[in-house]
C-alpha cells in the first residue's frame, strides 16, 4: 500500500530540483517524489507549468465550479513543491544556482542547449556541484541531425511507427493509423529517466561523482516497439495494424458478447483448451488447424468467426464468470469510470484523495486532489503520498527561506519580479 504517513520514503534525503513541464520530465520527478525525494518544482511566475492551462477538464473547487486550473496538470506534480521563479533573470538564475548546490539531481527539458544562456547547462551547475545528477530530456537526444528539433509524443509516435501497428487495418471500418489514448512515449520516457536516475545514484555511492542523462523521445519510442521491433529486425518485414488482434498469439482480442464485448488473452495451448471445454466446443482443441498458437495463428480467419458465433450466446459477465476458476484470462473491456468502480481497483485503492493546503493556510478554494495511487509496492519502504499538486508558486517562500533568504530580500525580489 501506498503509505500517507510521515514514514520516509526510499529516497529520503535525495533533493530534485525539477525544471522540467509538461509531462515526460515531470512523471519522472513524480516518481522519485512518490519514493520520498524532495522535489522543488520551478515554474514561471504567473503561468506556470504549460499543463495548468492544458483544459477542461479543469479541477473544482469546494461548491462543484469549475476553477481555471486544467486537471492535465495534477496527473503528474503530486508530492512536489512549487516555487516562482524567472530564470531569464539574474537573481532569478542565481536563486537556482543555489538550489543545485544543494540538489543531488537536476531534471530538465529544454531543447538542446536551451539552458546554457542561463547558466544552468549541465556543464555549468556540474562545475558548481560536481555530485550533481543532471537529466536532460529532449525530443531527438543530444546530438545527430534532430537533435534541435522539438520534439512531441504524437510526432514520436507517429516517427517511430508506433501509430502504424495502432489502429484497425487499412481494409476495415475505421482503418488507419492511431495514436494511443494517452501519451505513453512521454511516459515510458519518464520512467526510463527515473530508472537511469536511480542507477546514477548507485553509481555516485562508489565514485561520489554525478552524471549526465540523456533521454530522448525518439530512443524511448523506438525501445518500447519491443515484440513488433525484433520482429521487423528478425525478418525485415514492417508489421501493419491489426485492430486488437495480436501478430503472434490467438485467439487474443476482443470478442462480441450477448451485451457488449470482453476481451480473451489466451496465450497458451493449456488455455484455449480449457476455454474450448468450458464454451462447450472441446473439438476445436484438438482439430489439427487449432491444436496449437502457431496454427491457430495461422487460421486465424477461420477460428475468430467461429469462436465469436460462440461468444455471442452468453453475457460479458456470464462469460466472466464461467471462465474465473478456470484460469483462462477474460475480462470486460471497461470505460475509465466503469475501471475506478471495479472492485479490485476500489481493494487496492488505486483512487487516492490528498490535501493541497495545510488547514488554516490561505488557498485557492481547492482543499483536496484526487489521483491515481503509485503503483510502486514496496513492503519496507512504500510511497509516501503526502501532497497534492501544488497551487503555482504555493511554497516560493518557504523554500527561499531554506536557502537562507530573509523577508526582506524575499519581498525585494518578488518586487523585481524575479519570483
Amino acid at each position: 500500500m501506498n503509505s500517507t504517513s510521515a514514514t520516509p520514503g526510499a529516497l529520503a534525503g535525495i533533493r530534485v530540483l525539477d525544471l522540467s513541464r509538461v509531462l515526460a520530465g515531470p512523471w519522472c520527478t513524480q516518481m522519485l517524489a512518490d519514493l520520498g525525494a524532495d522535489v522543488v518544482k520551478v515554474e514561471r511566475p504567473g503561468l506556470g507549468d504549460d499543463t495548468r492551462q492544458w483544459g477542461p477538464p479543469f479541477l473544482k473547487d469546494a461548491q462543484g465550479n469549475d476553477t481555471h486550473q486544467a486537471s492535465y496538470f495534477t496527473a503528474c506534480n503530486r508530492n512536489k513543491r512549487s516555487v516562482t521563479i524567472d530564470m531569464a533573470t539574474a537573481e532569478g538564475q542565481g536563486l537556482i544556482k543555489q538550489m543545485a548546490l544543494q540538489a543531488d539531481i537536476v531534471v530538465e527539458n529544454f531543447k538542446v542547449g536551451g539552458l546554457k544562456q542561463y547558466g544552468l547547462d549541465h556543464e555549468s551547475l556540474r562545475a558548481l556541484n560536481p555530485r550533481l545528477i543532471y537529466c536532460s530530456v529532449t525530443g531527438f537526444g543530444q546530438d545527430g541531425p534532430y537533435a534541435e528539433r522539438a520534439g512531441y509524443d504524437l510526432m514520436v509516435q507517429a516517427m517511430t511507427g508506433l501509430m502504424s501497428i495502432t489502429g484497425h487495418a487499412d481494409n476495415a471500418p475505421g482503418g488507419g493509423p492511431m495514436r494511443v489514448g494517452v501519451a505513453v512515449i512521454d511516459l515510458f520516457t519518464g520512467l526510463y529517466a527515473s530508472n537511469a536516475i536511480l542507477a546514477a545514484l548507485n553509481v555516485r555511492h562508489h565514485t561520489g561523482q554525478g552524471q549526465h542523462i540523456d533521454m530522448a523521445l525518439l530512443d524511448v519510442g523506438m525501445a518500447v516497439l519491443a515484440n513488433q521491433a525484433a520482429g521487423f529486425l528478425a525478418t525485415g518485414q514492417a508489421p501493419g495494424r491489426m485492430g486488437n488482434s495480436h501478430p503472434s498469439l490467438a485467439p487474443y482480442q476482443d470478442f462480441p458478447t450477448q451485451d457488449g464485448n470482453m476481451l480473451l488473452a489466451i496465450g497458451n495451448d493449456g488455455q484455449f483448451q480449457r476455454f474450448c471445454a468450458a464454451a462447450g466446443q472441446p473439438q476445436w482443441a484438438s482439430d489439427e488447424r487449432f491444436a496449437t498458437n502457431t496454427l491457430r495463428v495461422k487460421h486465424r480467419a477461420e477460428l475468430i468467426p467461429a469462436m465469436e458465433a460462440v461468444t455471442r450466446t452468453r453475457t460479458t459477465a456470464a462469460w466472466i464468470a464461467l471462465l474465473e476458476d478456470k484460469a483462462v484470462p477474460c475480462g470486460p473491456i471497461n470505460t475509465i469510470a466503469q475501471a475506478f468502480d471495479d472492485a479490485q481497483v476500489k481493494a487496492r485503492g488505486l483512487a487516492v484523495s490528498l490535501p493541497r493546503w495545510k488547514d488554516g493556510e490561505a488557498g485557492d478554494g481547492i482543499t483536496h486532489i484526487t489521483g491515481v495511487a503509485s503503483p510502486l509496492r514496496l513492503s519496507a519502504t512504500p510511497p509516501v503520498l503526502r501532497n497534492a499538486p501544488p497551487a503555482l508558486g504555493q511554497h516560493t517562500d518557504e523554500v527561499l527561506r531554506e536557502l537562507g533568504l530573509d523577508a526582506d530580500r524575499i519581498a525585494a525580489l518578488r518586487a523585481a519580479k524575479a519570483i
